[in-house]
């Protein structure tokens, strides 16, 4: 399978401050490789390193076999970005949005106009197409947005935070609109903050911290890897949270997570069956009112939470606030 990112030892720092620090990645083609990492570990750094928009300061970064440094040009022929926050004109049609930017992909008006029209039937906007872009919702934004960084027909796509800020339906209709262009032949690098979107759309995770790669493989190998099953208990009372928690700590290996919006309590075990009947006969014994008592495969928050530590996290390192053609 042929690689559409390779990075080795790519390093880049702000001052006294180090975003990546030789940071190892293959994101192979025909996939969705989503980068996941806690607050500050230099995701969004390195998709600005990918789209050209900054300068490396050691290592070897190509894309589609194209040197980032010694080939930017060549490079950002074959991408499209979109940033974290919809960069539409309000007052141009949907249409005329894409137009635009197909021109400023260096299209003709004829092939432009073509292409936006591809475009807007990609991800379901033709009924909106000639309305102004103030009247869209928060996710026909979002989808214009993407719509703009593929009208120039790009074998990779960056979306850095694609769904941030929208509401569940929004988010699952871009879900949806980004498998039809993966199924088309488009590539896809994101950043995501939101475990469940790596999940539902990564064929392959990269799961950095203090900006180097501590883990990479598809969603079901890293819940494989940190070898344990987990026991969850979902408490009727909140006031009993204290109970239970006290009676899966002798039961697990690591520390227990109690979740109390939700009055839920979780530990992982190295047994299956018997450490669940264990742990019955322990919360029976406190006369504990239970919902449920089940016993699952890690997610994806446990296994980010094992391998660097802490929760994920929104990143802070700057933005790119522009489309790469």
């Amino acid at each position: 399978m042929t690689a559409m990112i390779e990075a080795a030892g790519v390093r880049k720092r702000y001052g006294k401050t180090t975003a990546l620090d030789g940071l190892d990645l293959v994101a192979q083609a025909g996939q969705v490789v989503a980068v996941l990492g806690p607050n500050g570990s230099g995701k969004t750094t390195f998709v600005r390193a990918v789209a050209t928009l900054l300068r490396l300061d050691d290592g070897t970064l190509k894309v589609a076999g194209y040197d980032v440094r010694r080939q930017p040009g060549r490079v950002r022929g074959v991408i499209g970005l979109a940033g974290q926050f919809a960069a539409v004109e309000p007052a141009m049609t949907g249409r005329e949005n894409l137009e635009l930017v197909a021109r400023l992909f260096g299209l003709d008006r004829r092939t432009a106009k073509a292409s936006a029209d591809t475009v807007l039937g990609q991800l379901g906007l033709v009924e909106a197409a000639d309305r102004l872009a103030r009247t869209y919702s928060g996710g026909m934004r979002r989808k214009l947005d993407l719509g703009a960084s593929l009208v120039g027909s790009p074998q990779l796509l960056l979306l850095d935070e694609p769904t941030t800020g929208l509401d569940p339906r929004a988010r699952i209709e871009l879900w949806d609109a980004i498998r039809k262009l993966v199924a088309a032949g488009t590539d896809v690098l994101l950043t995501t903050q939101y475990l469940d979107e790596a999940d539902h759309l990564a064929d392959q995770l990269v799961i950095i911290d203090h900006g180097r790669t501590v883990a990479a493989g598809s969603p079901a190998e890293l819940k494989q890897r940190i070898g344990a099953n987990v026991i969850e208990v979902h408490v009727r009372r909140s006031d009993q949270l204290a109970q239970v928690e006290q009676a899966l700590g002798r039961l697990g290996q690591d520390e227990v997570q109690v979740d109390l919006p939700t009055r839920r309590v979780s530990v992982r075990v190295t047994s299956s069956g018997q450490a669940l009947m264990n742990a019955m006969g322990s919360i029976q014994a406190t006369g504990v009112e239970i919902e449920d008592i089940a016993l699952r495969q890690p997610n994806l928050d446990e296994v980010f939470l094992a391998l660097t530590g802490q929760p994920a996290a929104e990143d802070q390192s700057p933005t790119p606030a522009a489309h790469a053609a």
